[in-house]
């Protein structure tokens, strides 16, 4: 087993210009077995939350527990998890196979041939058994990343805690190692929370992702959920890359007024702000991929083709109306050129509305949230 419940928790740091709070009454449940990743922007609290877990902070307030034992007070070594740092953390005078054994000389009574058993069976799980002699300077960076990932394993703790791990290694191996952690994730079972700000990891290796802001929980979720249904603007930013559209405006009569177009909202749409919008002043918000170009007159928006990027299979367009732009993402065989009017509509079904004063998106409200295409697809 290896729950975790984080309940209120709360931590704030004195400081000279008075108490900060990096986290704050945040909840939370991870279910055994499980992989979470929290993300959000620098200063969101991510970290420290991870660190409480971890036991390498302290909890002003509220209760972390694993397994329903409360471990507030518990001493790291002793709180059945395992943490893999950014930083790899290794200890530069130990070779491989020392660096693996010492957590489990450290907090164990095991017999020496046992630990060396695990030692071996782990280094051979991660790829990793001709190295059990180096010393970490003579280790690449992902090599060095596996041995900080197979000391975790070979505690065979009930909780992984990951603290931004792939973030020094190049992008090709990032991907690389990425998909070794899930490989992992899904052989082992154990239950891990892993933080990052990396967006496109959370989407990519998650089955939940926590998204912090100001050391508050903005949405919990699955990938899927997180992305076609924002509950408010931050998540709506944070999470796609390219970012979301976002344009100011007001519902005036069934319109989208925005300040240099109109867009008529399905009928849906417009009973759905009508019922949750505390002001008449919105956001609308579409995603690039979620825009249709069209070639008839009906309800759609035309802007002038500034600029033209290609992406091998995709082409994003970026178009200007008077002050307004759009991005708008098309397949790689689309040809258009800089200088044309481009006609496009947005889909109801993609189409996002915040209220203005509260930031919370208006159409995502319950058992009417909608579903919408795994991120990346077409």
């Amino acid at each position: 087993m290896g729950t975790i419940d984080i309940e209120d928790v709360v931590k704030v740091y004195d400081s000279e210009e008075g108490e900060i709070t990096a986290v704050d009454g945040v909840s939370l449940s991870v279910e055994d077995g499980e992989f979470v990743t929290i993300v959000g922007p620098s200063g969101s609290g991510k970290s420290t939350l991870l660190r409480m877990i971890a036991g390498l902070e302290s909890i002003t307030g509220g209760t972390i527990a694993i397994d329903g034992d409360a471990i507030n007070d518990v001493p790291p070594q002793h709180r059945g998890v395992a943490m893999v740092f950014q930083e790899y953390a290794l200890y530069p005078h130990m070779n491989v196979r020392e660096n693996m054994s010492y957590g489990l000389k450290l907090t164990t009574d095991l017999p020496d041939d046992e630990i060396a058993e695990r030692v071996e069976e782990t280094a051979d799980m991660m790829g990793i058994e001709d190295l059990l002699e180096k010393k970490p300077s003579n280790l690449s960076g992902g090599q060095q990343q596996r041995v900080a990932t197979g000391r975790a394993i070979v505690r065979d703790p009930k909780v992984f805690l990951f603290d931004e791990p792939l973030s020094n290694l190049d992008a090709k191996l990032r991907l690389h190692m990425r998909t070794e952690l899930q490989r992992l994730q899904e052989d082992l079972g154990t239950t891990s929370v892993y933080v990052t700000h990396d967006q496109t990891e959370a989407m990519t290796m998650s089955d939940r992702i926590v998204i912090l802001d100001g050391g508050e929980i903005q949405q919990v979720g699955t990938p899927e959920e997180v992305y076609a249904n924002p509950r408010n603007r931050f998540v709506a930013d944070f999470i796609g890359s390219p970012s979301m559209n976002f344009f100011d405006g007001e519902y005036v009569d069934g319109r989208f007024v925005g300040a240099d177009f109109e867009y008529e909202v399905a009928e849906t749409i417009s009973e759905r702000i009508e019922r949750n919008a505390t002001t008449d002043d919105l956001t609308l918000g579409i995603r690039p991929e979620h825009i249709e170009l069209a070639d008839d007159d009906g309800n759609i928006v035309e802007a002038e083709l500034d600029v033209l990027e290609h992406e091998g299979s995709d082409n994003y367009l970026y178009v200007v109306k008077d002050e307004t732009e759009w991005t708008i993402r098309v397949p790689g065989n689309t040809t258009v050129q800089p200088g044309e009017l481009i006609q496009f509509r947005l889909p109801a079904e993609h189409t996002h509305i915040f209220d203005a004063a509260t930031g919370d998106n208006v159409l995502a409200d319950g058992d009417e949230a909608r579903e919408a295409p795994t991120p990346g697809s077409n």
